[in-house]
């Protein structure tokens, strides 16, 4: 019986997107060409252009097969009736961390983000696409910390954008020194710790409590 033929069109995405993140994760973004992800995965360029667009198109559906999980927990947590918002950000970011460890596609897309991306050119579909990505994830970030403030679980004169700024700095801080060199500490074992060091950040710094003349 033949196989069904949405199931291999599936098959070949997923192919594709594999030699994608091989290829993009060796020589980096800017080196490789569609020709080298077709050779990667042993299809033709047709294939290729028969599921994506162009390299940007490629690009975006290699990152998004990781992060769709991820937005859909912070999706979720942005809800204003959330009841816990901050104990789900703290699982978000210990997921978003141990995945980094555990998963060897998070693992590589992570990598391919932090350093092997040349975000040069401002008129770039991928850097577009990545700093659209990166101002939804932030406002969605604001959400949570406003829900949480709502609920008593942080300051009520929290500054929300700076406490996000924070935040997102330090999980991509984390998450860029130990792609670096992941010999340096072990972030499965302690991405508890971190993250509520993280968050302790948030409750207790003075420095981000809002000032007299922002509090209006």
């Amino acid at each position: 019986m033949a196989r069904n033929t949405k199931e291999e069109a599936l098959e070949t995405r997923n192919r594709i997107l594999d030699a994608a993140e091989e290829v993009f994760h060796m020589h980096g973004v800017s080196r490789t060409t569609l020709a080298d992800v077709a050779d990667a995965a042993n299809v033709t360029r047709g294939a290729i252009y028969w599921h994506f667009k162009n390299k940007s198109d490629l690009f975006d559906a290699m990152c998004e097969r990781i992060r769709l999980p991820m937005e859909a927990m912070v999706e979720a947590n942005a809800d204003g009736n959330e009841i816990d918002p901050l104990a789900r950000l703290r699982e978000i970011c210990i997921f978003v961390l141990v995945e980094a460890v555990n998963n060897p596609h998070s693992r590589k897309v992570f990598d391919i983000l932090h350093h092997k991306c040349e975000f040069v050119d401002p008129l770039d579909p991928i850097m577009i696409r990545q700093t659209e990505c990166y101002m939804e994830g932030h406002i969605r970030l604001e959400q949570i910390l406003t829900n949480a403030i709502a609920r008593g679980q942080l300051p009520v004169d929290l500054d929300v954008k700076l406490a996000a700024v924070t935040l997102r700095s330090l999980l991509h801080g984390l998450l860029n020194n130990w792609l670096f060199a992941p010999a340096s500490f072990d972030l499965a074992q302690n991405a508890e710790r971190l993250v509520d060091a993280a968050l302790d950040t948030l409750r207790y710094a003075p420095s981000l409590r809002r000032l007299a003349s922002s509090s209006a």
